[in-house]
């Protein structure tokens, strides 16, 4: 591909960056594609970037001037990965059901009008009841003059939410990004398959062994896709972990505490982890067992119910990772802080996307906002600092999870920093008007699968890999966050209105689980607390304790990872990828990692085509299709 053109970039990156991004939107709302971004690498764009390659490659050799650059490729991936992360299941996607159910929903038997109806600012919310009615009837339109107004408030300040809220980690990135990326030099699995297929030489798509693994991921998903369409052919049934139980060998007490352990081979699973390092794979299939083995051990004493706590454990082995990720990079963050404050400094701001005082300054104004939005709703001062601390710590730390382990999901399901502020501070400090807020909250705090900041961060490393210049880039990231934020919007309720897509479930879960903390309300919770602080205390220890020991093998990011809903699907793949590195290294060394890593490539980027056909061929004929991870 012909050289990278910075002007370009600017021009026809933003132009094509405005296309695809409403029609990935459209995509996304689709029936039975919801869970397209609960897995950290976006298969969505993996596939988009796949067209644009080939694309690209066809007509470089009649129309070389039409043809995309690397540094435009990258860009477009990066955008289309950052608005998927913002329109999906748990953002954008249930965000519209959250701010509308309350008032769609209330009834005299649930009584939620006298009991949190007066602390919901009108200026934040729809009540029309005639929009509220058709929404949810899903028999109308939102091309209506009545249901545009009703709207239109509501989401222009939630957008201007989002906005301040993905700005504060975009923030944080650029703070960090030297540290953790050029100083630390963090691994980034995840971007390994993006800046494979953009390879300036091509020997990717001319690699027989990328095609052996794309061939062998495509041929698994189309067998069991016709499978789904025709039930008297085969299928192969190791994809389906739901089906594969071994949790049903375990009957006996206290063994059958362990509930559930499935056991499925996912292609693209296997293909990710194989760029995981050896350690990091090792410690996340330890801890996944280990965990099962504590449910076990709580069930042989008697434990109360809820033990072992391994959401808030996990809650707290993040926040510990975010903490030591900071503590790591304090040298660089001084020299940060001298440098906003005009003194002597050994970093250099030039090549940065803003420089670090814009940047401090960029970060501080996205801060008031939230502070000041918060404030205005209501909430008390104590309470924002202590959520907002709390859900920023932990993104940092699932961020540097992401960039050291790139692990396949991070979802914290039912254990965010709305969950863990009532936890810390109980229904009677809190009161009626901020755990009102907090339920409203519950949209960005539900799971974490769809955190922007990992994207960002790998973006931006891809952007240094690519030697995309960041100022650009920079501008690139911002523009695809706000028309991201729109597309997603829009296309959510334009879907919605039709009955094509709907989560009021999200709704139903926010404002039942509110309708309980007023109802029987309850202090500071210490067993949460104390499994907070557990989890900390061992990510801190995992940490140093490697710093110190170079035979240590367990790293504390599989500490923190392993306990989500969605790991249940892929710790079997990744303990299969871990003894094909494994053997592969140990026998054949670096060089044999290198020419086995196409084909496990290849398996990733196969069943990631395959799975967007499905997609497609589901939009186009209305037909259910096979989904490759059946959540």
């Amino acid at each position: 591909m012909k050289s990278n053109s910075p002007a370009q970039l600017r021009l026809r990156t933003a132009v094509l960056a405005a296309l695809l991004i409403p029609l990935n939107a459209v995509f996304q709302m689709q029936p039975g594609l919801a869970h397209m971004s609960m897995i950290s690498l976006l298969y969505n764009a993996v596939t988009i970037l796949f067209v644009l390659v080939a694309f690209s490659r066809l007509i470089e050799k009649f129309l070389p001037k039409l043809a995309l650059s690397r540094a435009e490729l990258l860009s477009l991936y990066v955008a289309v990965s950052l608005s998927t992360a913002i329109g999906g299941h748990m953002c954008v996607q249930i965000m519209i059901s959250v701010i509308s159910y309350a008032f769609a929903f209330a009834t005299p038997e649930n009584d939620w009008q006298a009991l949190f109806w007066n602390y919901i600012p009108e200026w934040l919310s729809v009540r029309d009841k005639g929009a509220l009615d058709n929404l949810y009837r899903w028999d109308s339109t939102l091309y209506l003059e009545p249901h545009i107004r009703a709207w239109l408030p509501p989401m222009f300040v939630w957008g201007c939410f989002l906005f301040a809220l993905f700005s504060v980690m975009l923030a944080i990135n650029f703070i960090v990004r030297k540290q953790w990326t050029e100083n630390e030099r963090l691994s980034y699995p995840l971007i390994q398959l993006p800046l494979a297929m953009t390879s300036g030489r091509q020997r990717f798509f001319r690699s027989r062994a990328m095609w052996i693994g794309f061939g062998v991921a495509a041929f698994v998903d189309l067998l069991n896709g016709f499978n789904h369409l025709f039930p008297q052919l085969p299928r192969i049934g190791l994809t389906r972990s739901r089906e594969n139980d071994l949790a049903e060998l375990f009957t006996i007490h206290p063994w059958d505490a362990i509930d559930w352990l499935p056991v499925g081979v996912y292609p693209f699973a296997v293909g990710l982890a194989f760029f995981i390092p050896l350690d990091l794979s090792f410690s996340v299939w330890v801890f996944y067992l280990y965990w099962k083995l504590q449910r076990v051990l709580g069930d042989a004493l008697g434990l109360p119910h809820g033990f072992p706590y391994a959401s808030e454990q996990s809650f707290g082995a993040y926040a510990g990772l975010g903490v030591m990720g900071l503590w790591t990079a304090r040298r660089h963050l001084v020299q940060v802080a001298r440098r906003c404050m005009g003194v002597r400094s050994r970093v250099d701001d030039t090549d940065e996307p803003l420089s670090y005082r814009a940047t401090v300054v960029w970060l501080l104004l996205s801060l008031a906002f939230l502070f000041a939005f918060c404030h205005r709703t209501g909430m008390s001062f104590w309470v924002i600092v202590l959520f907002f601390g709390l859900y920023y710590m932990l993104a940092i730390g699932i961020t540097r999870v992401r960039a050291e382990l790139g692990s396949p999901v991070h979802d914290q399901h039912f254990a965010g920093a709305d969950e863990m502020t009532y936890a810390f501070a109980g229904a009677k400090p809190l009161g009626t008007g901020n755990m009102t807020m907090l339920s409203y909250f519950y949209f960005f705090n539900r799971a974490y699968d769809c955190l922007l900041m990992p994207h960002q961060l790998e973006g931006l490393k891809i952007a240094e890999r690519a030697e995309i210049r960041y100022r650009r880039f920079g501008g690139v990231m911002v523009f695809a966050t706000v028309l991201g934020i729109v597309a997603s919007v829009w296309a959510y309720l334009h879907f919605a209105y039709q009955g094509e897509i709907n989560t009021g479930w999200a709704g139903e879960e926010a404002f039942q689980r509110l309708e309980g903390w007023l109802t029987h309300p309850s202090g500071a919770d210490g067993s949460v607390i104390t499994a907070i602080g557990a989890g900390f205390l061992v990510s801190v220890a995992l940490t140093l304790m490697r710093g110190q020991f170079l035979w240590m093998p367990l790293h504390a990011a599989g500490y923190a990872v392993t306990t989500t809903w969605t790991m249940n699907f892929f710790w079997f793949s990744i303990f299969v990828s871990f003894v094909l590195k494994w053997v592969i290294v140990k026998h054949g060394g670096l060089r044999s990692f290198r020419r086995a890593a196409p084909f496990f490539l290849g398996l990733v980027l196969g069943e990631f085509v395959v799975t967007t056909f499905w997609g497609m061929f589901r939009i186009v004929t209305g037909q259910s299709t096979y989904i490759t991870i059946d959540m």
